[in-house]
Formats: C-alpha cells, structure tokens, sequence
C-alpha cells in the first residue's frame, strides 16, 4: 500500500484556490492514502471564532462531498484538516477521513496550541481508529500538537492503529525527536503532512517549519523534506506488520504492559 504526505502552503482564506491546490494533489498521486496539513482548506492563524465561522463546513459540505467524489472515482483514501462546524455553531479544528466506499470519519483536534482557543472549540472525539476493509489498515488520526502527548498515540495503538496519520502546521523544531519514539513505542507507521509558509496577523508572523516526514513501526526516517518545498512524499507500506506488537520471543510491546502500577 502506498501512502503519501503532502506538504503545500495554503493561502489564508482563499478556500476555493486551496481545494484546487489539493485536488490537483489528489488526481495526480499513485498513491493510496493521501494526507494533507492542519486546516488545509482555510489557513491557519485564526484570532477569533467570526473568522472560523465563514470559513467552516459541515462533515457533509460542498468540500467533503467534492473529497468523496474524487475518493470514490479514484480508490482513495484521502485526510485533510478544515474547520468543522457542528449543529449548534461551534467551530473545531478538524480532519476528515475519507473512504472510497462513501465512509467518512471526523477527529476533532483534542490539545489546542497557542491562540487556537481563540477561534476553535476544543475538541471532544477522542481518539480513534478508522478501519478500511478494502485497503485492510487501521487508521488513527491525531493533529500537530497532539503529538506532545504521548497518550494520543498510544490511546490510537491500543484500539488497533497501523498507521497514525498526523495532519500538522507545526512551528517548532523539537517535534523530530519526538515522532520517531511515538512510532517506536507503539509499532506503528508515524505520517506527518506539515505545511511550509508564512501568516501575518498584525505585527506577529508564524513560520511553518515543513520538513513533512514518514516514520516505519521502528522508529526509522522512511521519508522527509525540506522546510520549503511544496511535495507529496510517498512510501509503501506493509499495514499487517505491526499488529504484531513482540520484538523477540519472550517480550510484547503491549502485553508487557502493567497498567495497574500506572495509576497516578
């Protein structure tokens, strides 16, 4: 199975030349299971919910349904961060899954970084699993800062994850010392879809970092970028070897696990 990671600057409020962007993306990819960055559609640096609000969908949106269409024609399986809009008008930072078969899953980011308070409501999905019986993967979803806790992940490794999909608009420098443990620790492929770029808000500026990458259920660099280029990054993958969570015959990632003395 190949899986890609896409790393683009989206313009900020421009969510029609953005979609274009990413479905050009999309038609042009031999790959299986696309994912893009954090709030693909809109850009990122939001300061207050008025903002987020024009720019919002619903899971059933003009912009999902257009992400079905191209799942279902092409046989892909496509992630992508928006702002997700609920029933009663709060606004999420969101991505989608979405499965050729017409299925498609929301995880609402859980951990919100710096001023994200100020124009998202925190998220309140949980973590979980989104299983594709034609592909045979599991999929966990968790998004940028997510990746601090290490929790997340193996809240995801625990209900059956293969592969942790990571759409991020990360800033900092420190997260490469971190993703390849979080891999590590949990036999499980590691993908993240980091944006590059500059927003303005004011007199503050917030560079993304790019450097998008895919880590194997080892720990090891598979594929990585630059911090600048726009690229899609694609490698193939094997889901079924890392439901085997042993690393020799006496021991088990996870059925070595003493939870019990874990109690705070």
């Amino acid at each position: 199975m190949k899986v890609s990671v896409f790393q683009f600057t989206p313009i900020f409020r421009d969510k029609a030349a953005n979609i274009a962007r990413m479905t050009n993306f999309v038609e042009n990819s031999a790959a299986d299971l696309l994912i893009f960055p954090e709030l693909s559609t809109s850009g990122y640096f939001f300061l207050n919910f008025y903002e987020t609000h024009s720019l919002s969908e619903k899971i059933d949106g003009e912009t999902a349904n257009h992400f079905k269409r191209l799942s279902r024609e092409l046989n892909k399986i496509i992630i992508y961060g928006f702002p997700e809009i609920d029933d009663l008008g709060r606004v999420y930072n969101s991505a989608i899954t979405i499965f050729p078969d017409g299925n498609c899953f929301i995880y609402r980011k859980t951990h919100l970084f710096y001023k994200e308070f100020l124009a998202f409501y925190p998220g309140n999905t949980g973590f979980h699993c989104f299983y594709s019986e034609s592909f045979d993967i599991n999929i966990g979803v968790m998004i940028c800062y997510d990746w601090r806790f290490p929790e997340a992940a193996r809240t995801l490794a625990l209900k059956g994850a293969d592969i942790i999909a990571c759409p991020s608009n990360l800033i900092t420098d420190v997260w490469h010392i971190s993703m390849p443990s979080r891999a590590l620790e949990n036999k499980v492929y590691l993908a993240v879809a980091n944006r590059t770029g500059e927003e303005f808000i004011d007199s503050e500026k917030v560079i993304f970092k790019g450097q998008s990458a895919i880590w194997d259920y080892s720990g090891d660099l598979l594929v990585k970028t630059d911090n600048y280029s726009e690229t899609e990054l694609t490698v193939e993958i094997d889901p079924k070897i890392t439901r085997n969570k042993s690393f020799n015959e006496f021991n088990d990632i996870f059925l070595d696990r003493k939870p019990e003395y874990y109690i705070i």
